[in-house]
């Protein structure tokens, strides 16, 4: 094998592993952060304490559908109060 058969050998698999990702849906720069690791932004951040929020009233609210005493009334008032003074504290 000669010095061009192995660039020309070269070139074709870089392309075929550039078609690969292209394919696959997996952009350059997200390669690149999964070298470097994972970049804990404030966006980041937000969306997590967006999700935790979010699974916390989910457990509540399965716990209301399941639970079938009285004080479920009490309970969803309960939840619209928080949301109430959540939205006072984001305004």
């Amino acid at each position: 094998m000669n010095a061009f058969e192995f660039v020309l050998a070269l070139a074709i698999i870089v392309f075929a592993f550039t078609v690969i990702r292209h394919k696959m849906g997996i952009p350059a720069r997200s390669m690149k952060e999964m070298r470097e690791g994972t970049s804990d932004d404030a966006e980041t951040q937000r969306l997590r304490s967006q999700v935790k929020q979010l699974q916390e009233r989910i457990n509540i609210l399965e716990r209301i559908v399941t639970d079938r005493g009285a004080d479920t009334a009490a309970q969803i008032e309960a939840l619209r109060e928080r949301d109430r003074m959540a939205e006072g504290d984001e305004g």
